[in-house]
Order: C-alpha cells, then structure tokens, then sequence
C-alpha cells in the first residue's frame, strides 16, 4: 500500500469515528425507520442548532440508498507520476491539452489570480490558503495562510487578496509583496451563520465592486433559518449588503456574464430522495430578490414530497439548464478569453465535482453550456471526463474553474490537490 493509500485509509477511519459522534450530538431519531437501521435526524431541537452533525448524514436514509456516504479524501496530494498517468484518461474535443500546472495543493478549492501573475487557491478541509508562482519557469506552491475555517472562496482586487472562512471575510492588502509574510487580515464582513455544513462559501465580484455570496442551509432538506439559503451581494467597503436571491439549497460557484452584468451560479439539490432525482441545476438572477425553490420545489419542476407543503413550482424561478443528479456543479466561469475558438467566448465551463448520494457516481467532469444572455436555448456538452473509473472510483474531482491571462482554463482538482491548464493548440 502506498503512503497516499495509507493516508487516505486513516482519514477514512477517522472521518467515520467524528461522523458517528456527531450523530449522537445532533439528535438523531429512531422509530420505524430507525428499527430497519436507517439514519435519520431532527432538526427542531436544540441539539441539532448546537451541533448540526456533518454535511453528509444531513439526510434521512431511504432502504434504496441506505449506506451511501462520501469516500474519503486522500490525505495527501497525487505524485507527479500519478497526475502524468491520471491526465492521459482524461477526453478533451480536437485541439485541446491538458497538462498539470501544479501539483501538492491540498484539498485546492477557489482560485484567484494577482496582478502579478500570482495565483491564489483555497482550500476545503486543509485550512490552508496557497500562493503559486513562477521561479524559473516552474511553479512554486507556497503555504501563505494556515489554520482558517474551511476558507474555500477568495477572490482578488485592487491588489487585496480576500478570503471567506465560514463567518468571516478577511481582506489581505498588497499581499502580492507579501506572500512571505502576509498582513495581518481586515474583517470585512462578519454578518454570517457559524454554521460549518454547507457553510463553505465562493466569492464573486461584480463591476461594481461588490461581491455575490451564497449561504447554504445546514441540513440537507427542511425550513431553513432566516439567514441562509440564499445569496448575498456585499459591499466589502462599506459593509453594506442585500439579498438577491432566496430558496438556494447550496451554491459553492458563480460568475458574472460580461454580456450581461448578472451573476449566475451552480446549485447542488437535494439527496436521499434516488440515483436519479432531483437534478442539481444551473441558475440566473435575473431580478431582485427571486425565489429558487428550495425547500418546496426542486429542479424547477419537482415538489418536495415532504416539504413542498402546499406550494406549486410554478411560483418559483426554474433554472436555465439541469445538470443532472448527484453531478456536484461547483465552481463556474463564462469563457471570456481569445485563445480559444470563436464559438466558445462567453460559454460557461462548470466544474462537475462528481457524485456521493449515488450508487453509480456521475460527474467528476467539466461540462461546457451554450446559453443565451437572457438563459434561453441553453445547450451542455462535456467538455472535458476521464477523472472517473468504473462504477465509483475517482482520480479526481474538479473543484473550480478559472480563465488564466492567457486565455487557458485553469481548474482545481481537490481530490488530486493540484491544478490543471487546458490550452487550445491546434
């Protein structure tokens, strides 16, 4: 067994013995479905509030589903001989390649770029921000912040770098002359729910200034609290903020349309309902404030069986395409480069982080979406697969999507830890 293998073995064993005492914590109900060995919880007590248990139990088992849960990240990034080997699985249209640009980025989530070239990467579970950068022709990854609360989002500008930890946005000013010793960090913005699951955030800025941020509910399914499922628009200058958008289950990726000016973003539905049901969705805000559904209406089209309670879809904003189940979409971008053909500029590329509520995992991918500026006529293909084998079985997992300077897609995989360029050379 390799030490990844090894790693990856113990984080396993771990995540499952704080799983099963989470459980405990949150209130976890017996009855019928309890007496079969099904999971269930309850979110009307105190306990839950106190403690809501991890993300991935945040959902009454079905006998069809029973026993699914996420596999276990590995523990340390894939080797350089890994990646080589990973990347000659992975399908791309004519003219494209892919290449690995960096690699030891542990858990690598959102990325940003400097106006120095330097690109900045968060992380899930890592703590970790990281700083990557060129010496010599090769990419140095740097270790820049450590011990943040899951800071998964950050973004970019006016020479700031800023950076979502759950409840907290920190702003680091003139970080690029300081990737050896950053300032100390700027609370921005700290009007946020501690709530860790579904609490990981992405970040997005308008021409504005103002950045979008989604807040997911800590459950899987219920009646949210008032001050989550939804979307925020934030001025980090003032503190200033408004909701934009409601009934959002959870979004960790959106992007402004440089035809537009509106933010769209990727939504992750529900699970414990089948393999196949309900889709996870692309969106547009397309005024203020929309309602997408959640909890009463999933996919546009499909009342929640239990917490539909007496409302119709027809009420709520449908998205402009379904992904399909279980796909994970998490990080998005609108192709605004040149190096690319002409047929792609202003394409969406969604990173498809993969499946875990499912027997046969879909996903793992990159797919590409031809859209109208008004979401209409919407059309997807994939773009980019090869990071699943067999039924369930990942090599990795993109994470999020970026258009690099010189137009290639950059995309963060946190499964692998490293980050991919896609470049057209035909």
């Amino acid at each position: 067994m390799t030490a990844r293998r090894q790693a990856r073995a113990g984080t396993g064993l771990r995540r499952a013995a704080w799983a099963a005492a989470a459980l405990v914590a949150a209130g976890l109900t017996g009855g019928a479905a309890g007496a079969q060995g099904l999971k269930q919880y309850d979110s009307s007590g105190k306990a839950f509030w106190k403690s809501p248990p991890p993300d991935w139990f945040l959902g009454d088992e079905t006998s069809a589903q029973k026993g699914l849960a996420p596999p276990a990240n590995p523990a340390l990034p894939a080797s350089d001989e890994e990646l080589a080997d990973n990347l000659k699985a992975v399908k791309l249209p004519a003219g494209f390649t892919i290449s690995v640009y960096a690699s030891g980025v542990p858990e690598a989530r959102q990325m940003a770029i400097g106006d120095k070239g330097t690109l900045f990467v968060g992380s899930f579970g890592a703590t970790n921000v990281y700083a990557i950068v060129d010496q010599g022709g090769k990419k140095v990854v740097k270790t820049i912040l450590k011990g943040l609360n899951m800071p998964t989002g950050l973004a970019y500008r006016d020479g700031a770098l800023y950076v979502v930890a759950i409840d907290k946005i920190f702003r680091y000013d003139n970080i690029e002359a300081n990737l050896d010793k950053p300032p100390e960090p700027v609370v921005v913005y700290d009007d946020m729910p501690s709530y860790v699951p579904h609490g990981w955030k992405y970040l997005t800025f308008d021409k504005d200034g103002w950045v979008y941020v989604p807040f997911g509910p800590p459950f899987n399914i219920g009646n949210p609290p008032s001050s989550v499922s939804q979307v925020r628009r934030v001025d980090l200058k003032t503190g200033a903020a408004e909701i934009v958008a409601l009934g959002v289950r959870n979004s960790v990726g959106g992007d402004i349309d440089p035809r537009t000016g509106r933010y769209w973003f990727t939504e992750n539905a529900r699970d414990w309902m089948s393999d196949d049901i309900p889709s996870d969705k692309l969106n547009m805000i397309s005024k203020v404030v929309e309602h997408f559904g959640y909890p009463y209406c999933h996919q546009g089209d499909m009342p929640d069986p239990k917490f539909a309670q007496g409302r119709t879809c027809a009420e709520f904003t449908p998205p402009v395409a379904k992904l399909g189940a279980h796909v994970a979409p998490l990080g998005m971008k609108f192709y605004t480069g040149s190096s690319f053909p002409a047929e792609y500029k202003n394409n969406i590329f969604i990173a498809e982080h993969g499946s875990w509520n499912r027997h046969k995992y879909q996903g793992g991918r990159i797919e590409r979406v031809i859209v109208d500026p008004d979401g209409k006529n919407a059309k997807m293909e994939t773009f980019a697969s090869g990071w699943l084998k067999g039924d369930r079985d990942y090599t990795g997992r993109p994470a999020d999507i970026l258009v690099a300077p010189d137009g290639a897609l950059l995309v963060a995989d946190d499964w692998a830890g490293a980050i991919y360029r896609i470049a057209y050379t035909k």
